[in-house]
């Protein structure tokens, strides 16, 4: 096993945070999708597309991409991105929402495509200003899940050798210096989202800024 959660649950959880995130990109003018992300250089209409891309890769063909782009994750992403983007950030945002109910996916661990939708989702919300936190139950998955490993993002890594507390839910883990927060931006900082480190506290939190 992979997660916590029953797999069938933690796709239930996929399926309302992406219907969730499409119907806030529903009231989006073109502007805003224009508008920049927590994610890099990517604007809010490139995460979108990437995340319908991940909902519609499943293993053989993540693996052709991967092979195919010599094994470059940055090219990988880029050129599935540009193929699930439409031709105006109405046909993305279709797109979208056609995956949202979808279990296709690169591998079997769900915690982490839940984990692609809720970082995501705040790579989108937070420059708009869009307040919504998804459940507790959600975030305290991907917690779980990214502090244990370092997979598709360096969660292990930022985690090493620190105490991580969850100031709103049942998430703890690790010994060491304490770090303090929602589930959300302990989640959002394992995803090395630097900008989150500011909603932390505790003796730990140094540590942290140095690694993300």
């Amino acid at each position: 096993m992979t997660t916590s959660t029953p797999r069938a649950e933690t796709w239930s959880m996929i399926r309302a945070e992406r219907e969730a995130l499409a119907d806030e990109l529903g009231e989006l003018d073109d502007a805003a999708w224009a508008g920049p992300s927590l994610c890099g250089d990517w604007t809010v209409e490139d995460v979108v597309a990437h995340l319908t891309a991940g909902a519609s890769t499943g293993r053989w063909a993540w693996l052709r991409s991967i092979v195919g782009a010599r094994f470059d994750a940055d090219l990988h992403n880029e050129r599935r991105l540009a193929e699930h983007r439409g031709a105006t950030p109405v046909e993305t945002l279709e797109r979208f929402r056609a995956v949202t109910t979808g279990t296709v996916a690169p591998s079997g661990h769900t915690a982490a495509w839940l984990g692609e939708v809720v970082v995501h989702g705040q790579d989108v919300r937070t420059p708009l200003g869009i307040p919504r936190v998804p459940p507790v139950a959600a975030t305290t998955e991907v917690a779980r899940f990214f502090a244990a490993r370092d997979f598709t993002v360096p969660g292990r890594s930022v985690a090493r050798g620190l105490r991580l507390e969850a100031t709103d839910g049942p998430f703890a883990h690790g010994h060491g210096p304490v770090v303090r927060g929602s589930t959300l931006a302990l989640v959002m900082v394992l995803a090395g989202r630097r900008v989150f480190c500011d909603a932390l506290t505790g003796e730990g939190l140094a540590r942290v800024r140095e690694r993300v």
